[in-house]
């Protein structure tokens, strides 16, 4: 499924960090920062988790709510929020349901090896649930300003 800049975004269902249902639809009427990322702790990640926490309040500034995902479980994303103090919520897409609604789930290439993997892309979602913007070329250290500019 290829998702497109103005088309309306996929609703879905899923558990964050806490155990607690996470829907799109919830967050009608706010601009939302969804963005999917491979895997907890690991470098490139944790740069692109760090960057947005540091931006956490020019985020809000602007409207944004931020939601990651990724396919690792509710545990590892409360270790991972734990561990670099997050403030936004983590959702954990074990399925890949919502990878699959979003194409984030792919068949990736890496040293000579190809492999089912995420990925990385953020999608801004506008008040009205309208994808306003999606960002594949994701700079991990400087994600906020990105979206932001």
């Amino acid at each position: 499924m290829t998702i497109e800049i103005g088309q309306i975004a996929p609703d879905f269902r899923a558990r964050d960090q806490n155990g607690d249902t996470i829907t799109l639809s919830q967050f009608k009427g706010k601009k939302v920062v969804l963005y999917f990322y491979p895997r907890d702790n690991t470098p490139g990640c944790t740069a692109q988790a760090c960057d947005l926490r540091d931006n956490y309040q020019a985020l809000i500034d602007q409207g944004f709510v931020v939601l990651g995902i990724s396919t690792d479980t509710e545990k590892k994303h409360q270790n991972f929020i734990e561990k670099y103090d997050l403030p936004f919520p983590l959702i954990a897409d074990t399925e890949k349901e919502v990878h699959e609604l979003y194409g984030t789930w792919q068949l990736k290439k890496f040293m000579g090896r190809e492999s089912m993997g995420t990925v990385r892309t953020t999608f801004i979602i506008d008040e009205n649930g309208v994808i306003s913007e999606i960002i594949s070329k994701v700079k991990t250290k400087v994600h906020a300003e990105q979206i932001l500019k």
